[in-house]
């Protein structure tokens, strides 16, 4: 399936934006769980219903994501029509309710999609013993899906077949580029939500961390300096980015991985791109598409390329 974009979209930064902001989002309606976390915390996870016996497929959000965003109503839209059964788990504080732990979440964090994929594995198979069971994670959420995928190895299996989209995969890289240009825009949009989330932190747990210095980070370097890095065990940002960051394990794949970033996504350069990883693991780098857009004509616009792309891999290699 070759992606092209439309052309009244030019460029990555359009192609980001527009789908994001202006593309209509099916309405659907989930049923929501709320799940006690290993560490006596909470997470909510939004459920859509299938057929019985039809696959599983969980999709992870994104740096500020939830079950609202664009590409997660669009990819449970889709599998709604196939009779598919979907679940978005939000991760710590997305899910429109402050969590109860002294941390958040990041793009390391392939603890806390262990847990969540063995439970929900347990659960569903439980169910529907034959039924496939996928994973999928978009942006952050797709880095962290490759770091547990890499991190398990065959332990992953669990999983019949995976999809990473426009995961930041060299993070140090991804995060430098946000600081420059117009990508400023991007970074400030999400500190809008992030800065009011740490106020509250601060307010269950005084003294976490440096609130002076929170408020004034101006980018993510800043900000995952004081915050994100040391609430999560890492040094310093620098730290953070390096041992987070999925290219370090694509080669320790084993199961079978869709890898998918626009060359023109604005969050990550086609320059830092991989070049190479284990065999199971299918890199596809089209030309256009920017970050999470991938929209489709007529104007003003489609957002089902992306999902059917992820449901027509997993059909494939599950």
């Amino acid at each position: 399936m070759q992606y092209i974009s439309p052309n009244w979209l030019p460029g990555g930064h359009l192609q980001t934006i527009v789908p994001a902001l202006f593309m209509r989002k099916p309405s659907l309606q989930f049923r929501r769980e709320r799940w006690t976390t290993p560490d006596h915390d909470f997470i909510d996870l939004d459920f859509i219903e299938g057929k019985p016996g039809q696959p599983m497929l969980v999709l992870f959000h994104g740096l500020e994501g939830s079950s609202d965003s664009h590409y997660a109503r669009a990819t449970m839209a889709a599998i709604k029509e196939r009779g598919w059964h979907g679940v978005i788990p939000h991760f710590r504080g997305c899910s429109g309710a402050p969590n109860h732990a002294p941390r958040f979440y990041h793009s390391g964090d392939s603890q806390e999609v262990n847990w969540i994929l063995r439970r929900l594995h347990h659960e569903f198979k439980a169910r529907y013993p034959q039924a496939k069971f996928y994973a999928a994670g978009v942006s952050l959420g797709g880095n962290a899906l490759l770091r547990w995928l890499g991190e398990s190895q065959q332990s992953a299996s669990i999983v019949d077949a995976a999809c990473a989209v426009s995961a930041p995969l060299d993070l140090t890289n991804s995060g430098a580029t946000l600081s420059r240009g117009f990508n400023w825009v991007y970074t400030q949009k999400f500190l809008q939500t992030l800065k009011p989330k740490c106020l509250a932190k601060l307010e269950q747990f005084p003294g976490l961390f440096d609130k002076a210095a929170m408020l004034s980070a101006k980018n993510l370097f800043e900000f995952d300096n004081v915050v994100t890095a040391p609430l999560h065990g890492y040094r310093d940002v620098q730290d953070y980015w390096h041992r987070a960051s999925a290219r370090l394990v694509l080669n320790d794949i084993c199961i079978p991985t869709l890898v998918l970033n626009a060359k023109n996504d604005p969050f990550l350069p086609a320059h830092f791109l991989p070049q190479n990883a284990a065999p199971a693991v299918q890199l596809e780098f089209p030309e256009h598409g920017g970050h999470v857009g991938f929209a489709q004509s007529p104007f003003p616009g489609k957002l089902t390329w992306l999902p059917q792309r992820m449901l027509t891999y997993l059909d494939q290699h599950g």
